[in-house]
């Protein structure tokens, strides 16, 4: 399937759906509120089948932290990328570790060094820092009192 035929799907299950052009792969975005059924549609629905979620992460922008969401199908060989914008004075978003058991912990690496929370994880907490560890290091906000960077 075509990234154009993608986006004849897509918008077909999300009408509200938008696109970034110019990369390989075909990149969504959505609203935070969307995601989760978005995503269950993506698995589910016949001809996408994206059922493997390779890579999850977020990036900090300083004004706001966009969530990024690799899929991919195995059985039709397309891949997308799935952008989600939050605010970062107050970063939640519904987990997809129901959807695709990868992101049980990913999603634990991204609350642990951001702080975005994930709604309904099924064990929300630190993965990398220590459980007493103060704010969350890959913030561009984050000062490191012993190492002095500053972004």
């Amino acid at each position: 399937m075509t990234n154009e035929d993608l986006k004849l799907k897509f918008t077909g299950l999300l009408p509200a759906i938008t696109f970034e052009e110019g990369s390989e792969w075909l990149n969504v975005f959505t609203a935070p509120e969307e995601l989760k059924s978005f995503v269950k549609q993506l698995r589910s629905t016949p001809g996408l089948d994206f059922d493997y979620l390779f890579c999850l992460t977020c990036v900090d922008w300083k004004t706001h932290f966009t969530m990024v969401y690799h899929f991919s199908s195995t059985l039709h060989r397309h891949n997308i990328v799935v952008k989600v914008k939050l605010d970062r004075s107050h970063p939640e978003i519904e987990t997809v570790s129901d959807i695709w058991r990868t992101a049980e912990m990913l999603e634990r690496e991204v609350y642990d060094l951001f702080g975005v929370k994930f709604l309904q994880h099924p064990d929300l907490r630190r993965l990398i820092m220590p459980d007493d560890w103060e704010g969350w290091p890959l913030r561009k906000d984050y000062e490191d009192p012993v190492n002095m960077v500053r972004l």
